[in-house]
């Protein structure tokens, strides 16, 4: 849906911009090095690492850190984007009523359209949501673990019960986990080119070949 769209927009404007120039640290808060960053996830698909805009030889270590993180987070936006898009096109609703007058079963099946159809404040708490998901996983990075930028694992959420509820991954051998990384990556970045498309689709008519209006 647009929402969770917009709610990517808000998760990279809100969070803290990386150093960008080398320095050098301690080895008690030395950022993870860009070559274990970009070991992952494999590459498979083109036999090297794609990056046509040389972004991955931009900045420090600290740099490449954050880009990882931004990246794993707005994957993980785009697959709730695309299924949220899928979902209401599909005529999935939730019983009862989105806000007062307004019941679920009455949100139009188009992804933009039913953005349209949520009230303005419902919108804005869902934004406001976004950002204060955003902030607290900065603040718990710097004071309830370690930072990504200083030794920490890009990409981890450390926002209590927001990403793994049930601690499924506790138990998860270090291979495993680091499998798990790969694929999220990949899917995330699947996802944001899905999403892209269906948005296209939706605001320029014929701009994706053999899409339907969604």
């Amino acid at each position: 849906m647009k929402s969770a769209i917009l709610l990517s927009t808000l998760s990279l404007a809100t969070a803290f911009a990386p150093a960008v120039n080398k320095a050098s640290s301690s080895s008690l808060d030395a950022c993870m090095s860009r070559e274990k960053i970009l070991s992952e996830p494999d590459t498979t698909e083109f036999g090297k690492i794609w990056d046509p805009l040389g972004l991955a030889e931009q900045g420090s270590d600290e740099t490449i850190a954050w880009y990882r993180h931004a990246e794993i987070k707005h994957g993980r936006v785009a697959m709730a984007a695309f299924v949220g898009w899928w979902a209401t096109g599909a005529g999935l609703r939730f019983p009862g009523e989105l806000s007062y007058g307004l019941n679920f079963a009455d949100v139009p099946s188009k992804g933009l359209e039913a953005w349209d159809a949520i009230p303005g404040w419902g919108k804005a708490q869902m934004l406001l949501f976004a950002g204060l998901i955003e902030l607290h996983d900065e603040l718990f990075h710097s004071v309830r673990g370690t930072h990504y930028m200083k030794g920490g694992q890009p990409g981890k959420n450390m926002v209590p019960g927001l990403f793994d509820p049930f601690g499924l991954s506790k138990g998860r051998t270090e291979e495993a986990k680091a499998k798990g990384r790969s694929s999220e990556i990949k899917n995330g970045r699947l996802a944001m080119v899905g999403i892209a498309g269906m948005w296209a689709t939706a605001t320029l008519e014929g701009s994706v070949p053999l899409q339907p209006p969604c």
